[in-house]
């Protein structure tokens, strides 16, 4: 009989890997650093580059050049073996600017590879990961697209030193549930649905991921290792404290943003029905003038004020007023 991988914990109470610092606790760990390999080369398979062997994790602050610059706080940074960059970036809810929140970070750390002396072509290729919670393109219904620098017309690549990976895990659960996804066969798949497996922002969890990946795990000993130290590590009592609070401050701020733009919403809202009952009261103040002028044309014809009233459908009172008004000019 297989033994099972998680022996203490129900998966609810599993830290959500999605959250930056479960995610940085896993991952960013030296004891772990083989999985963090593991990981990584799962991710980069398709670019064509030579497995990575070894890894250290790098300070991860990141961004200006002087004292008063905008700095940084990268999640995951990591220097291989070949001397590349990699910069993973968790990001739990849509704060709508990723696109150039990536470039911006990788910037950072383009630069701050420059030091005194040094020549230009000494800088290293910095390779940016995004896992990304929510939907971002909606160009392709791909989970991991790869983004380079290219000759618009000839299509040639201008360098090697830039590279943009964007993983959208709604995408990757949608695949999983239209059984598009082998992760026997396919080791991105395998680990990319190891995070999907907690779904704290949604309050699901995903049972039949984990019943794949835990048979997978038998044969697989990373994996094995990544789900016996997720559970460490969500067993902890300081760790979990320290990830709800994480939790609650990124739900908190996606509530915040949620609520300004219902706010957004609700004035728009207002101004549009206040713009439409002045428009109202402006049609009906029209129609009312350009009765008073018939009013006034069939006076001075001399018809009678009850047949006038009959025609334009104003109170005799008004058309006598405006009789009087006529008289007096």
């Amino acid at each position: 009989m297989k033994s099972k991988v998680l022996k203490r914990i129900p998966l609810e109470r599993l830290m959500d890997l999605k959250v930056d610092y479960a995610f940085k606790q896993l991952f960013g760990s030296e004891k772990n650093k083989e999985i963090t390999v593991v990981f990584l080369n799962a991710v980069l398979q398709r670019t064509g580059k030579d497995s990575i062997k070894d890894i250290t994790f790098s300070n991860t602050e990141a961004g200006g050049e002087y004292e008063t610059d905008k700095q940084s706080r990268l999640d995951l940074l990591v220097v291989t073996n070949a001397d590349e960059w990699i910069n993973v970036e968790i990001q739990f809810t849509d704060q709508y600017n990723m696109t150039k929140r990536s470039i911006y970070y990788w910037s950072g750390v383009y630069r701050s590879q420059m030091k005194r002396k040094m020549g230009y072509r000494e800088l290293r290729p910095v390779i940016a990961i995004n896992l990304l919670n929510f939907d971002m393109f909606q160009q392709t219904e791909q989970f991991h697209t790869i983004f380079h620098l290219y000759e618009d017309e000839e299509r040639f690549k201008l360098t090697d030193i830039m590279e943009f990976h964007f993983i959208e895990m709604p995408k990757l659960i949608q695949d999983w549930k239209a059984e598009k996804l082998n992760p026997w066969n396919d080791v991105l798949a395998r680990w990319l649905l190891l995070l999907g497996i907690v779904d704290h922002r949604n309050g699901k969890v995903y049972e039949d991921i984990f019943k794949e990946l835990e048979e997978i795990s038998m044969k697989d000993e990373k994996l094995r290792n990544v789900f016996h130290n997720w559970e460490i590590l969500s067993c902890t009592q300081e760790e979990m404290l320290a990830y709800e609070a994480r939790l609650k401050r990124v739900l908190d701020e996606e509530a915040a943003v949620r609520e300004a733009e219902l706010r957004i919403q609700e004035a728009e809202t207002r101004a549009k029905e206040a713009e439409a009952q002045g428009e109202k009261r402006g049609e009906k103040r029209g129609e009312e003038r350009t009765k008073e002028k018939t009013a006034r044309r069939l006076l001075a014809k001399g018809m009678e004020v009850k047949d006038i009233a009959e025609i334009t459908e104003l109170d005799e009172k008004r058309i006598m007023e405006i009789e009087q008004e006529r008289k007096e000019d």
